[in-house]
């Protein structure tokens, strides 16, 4: 199974209009299970930075095959390694809100990542829509069996 154009440009489309309900100026991102670039969208007032920003943590979500926010304890723990990682990547690796992972039906299919609110809408914005989409939300912790 792969993550299709459509597919992403209507994940896309819906974190844009959660970002308009929130009042906030977004940038989304999409990449495939790779980490390769699907799509990626600016809201008009979004800033400059924000683009690259979510870029990234779709990268990190896809590749990890976890959300970002599920790195931080491992980037806190070990970030000598962590910041290895980045070294090796096409782009960096974060560990913060706003990444989550694109999952159906158990496989990785890609990353969502979102850029321009504060740290807890823009994982917000990725949950409730990857949520009303029907993708899951569920990762085994670090150290365990994919779930």
């Amino acid at each position: 199974m792969k993550l299709s154009l459509s597919d992403a440009e209507a994940i896309l489309a819906a974190v844009l209009t959660r970002g308009d309900q929130l009042g906030k100026a977004l940038s989304v991102a999409i990449v495939d299970a790779g980490g390769h670039l699907i799509s990626v969208k600016r809201s008009d007032g979004a800033r400059a930075l924000t683009p690259s920003i979510a870029i990234a943590k779709a990268y990190s979500a896809a590749i990890m095959e976890r959300p970002t926010n599920m790195l931080y304890d491992w980037a806190q723990s070990n970030p000598g390694f962590f910041a290895q990682l980045s070294t090796m990547a096409a782009h960096p690796i974060v560990a913060t809100e706003g990444g989550v992972t694109i999952k159906r039906d158990g496989e990785i299919l890609g990353g969502l990542g979102v850029s321009g609110g504060t740290p807890a809408e823009d994982q917000q914005a990725c949950e409730e829509v990857l949520k009303e989409l029907g993708y899951e939300l569920i990762f085994a912790a670090w150290g365990k069996s994919r779930g």
